[in-house]
């Protein structure tokens, strides 16, 4: 049978070195964590600012109760309705029918 060993003993001064690298060590591991959570929020704070530059309530929506919607008044009538109701392509291109 195998003779079990007692750990050999530790100066103190190479266990205190190991703590303080250890304590090193979890010192930057919070710096990160506190860095890369600030990150985070200008990552999506730039966003929010880049997407508020954008109106998009300014789009006024109709339906006229056949299907049809329009949408907006500067780009005439979008017929966004289904296609057996709406012009066929060649119509809309003025191809020939």
């Amino acid at each position: 049978m195998e003779k079990t060993r007692k750990p050999e003993n530790v100066p103190y001064i190479v266990f205190e070195a190991e703590i303080a690298r250890q304590e090193r060590h979890v010192k930057r591991l919070w710096i990160a964590l506190i860095s890369a959570i600030f990150a985070i929020a200008l990552i999506v704070a730039g966003f929010l600012l880049y997407m508020y530059q954008y109106d998009f309530e300014s789009y006024e929506f109709q339906q006229d109760g056949k299907g049809v919607n329009i949408i907006g008044d500067w780009n005439g009538v979008d017929y966004d309705g289904p296609a057996s109701e709406g012009p066929s392509a060649e119509e809309a291109f003025g191809g020939e029918g």
